[in-house]
């Protein structure tokens, strides 16, 4: 999709400019590891040109991300004009209610009554001797 006439950013650097990575130093990091693709073509040069139109397809979090460029960028501004830069193609799934950790509680029936704490004090002298 990219000509040779088309301008050119590094990898590492866009994936920073759209706020995809924190530093630069871990979308580096995360590029040299040989975990994005660019066009289906696995990267492992930091320094890897891409241009407007590429697909990138790398892990972000637990989700697989696949964007394709739409935009440079010339610096590392706000969320919302980093969202500008690219287009999703696959957007992240909604976490389920079933993956966020329940609070712990006392066989399903919340805080545990007065004679069922008892209860557990006696068995727990039991145990004891």
């Amino acid at each position: 999709m990219s000509d040779a006439s088309q301008p050119k950013i590094r990898l590492d650097k866009w994936l920073w400019h759209a706020r995809f990575f924190k530093t630069r130093g871990l979308s580096a990091k995360t590029v040299s590891a040989g975990h994005v693709r660019v066009n289906k073509i696995k990267v492992s040069k930091p320094s890897h040109g891409v241009g407007l139109g590429d697909v990138l397809t790398f892990a972000q979090a637990r989700d697989i991300r696949v964007i394709r460029i739409q935009a440079l960028g010339t610096r590392r501004g706000p969320a919302s004009e980093a969202q500008t830069l690219y287009e999703d193609l696959d957007p992240p799934k909604p976490r389920s209610e079933t993956l966020v950790p329940q609070s712990p509680q006392f066989e399903g029936k919340g805080r545990p009554t007065k004679r069922d704490r008892r209860k557990l004090d006696l068995n727990r002298s039991d145990t004891l001797e």
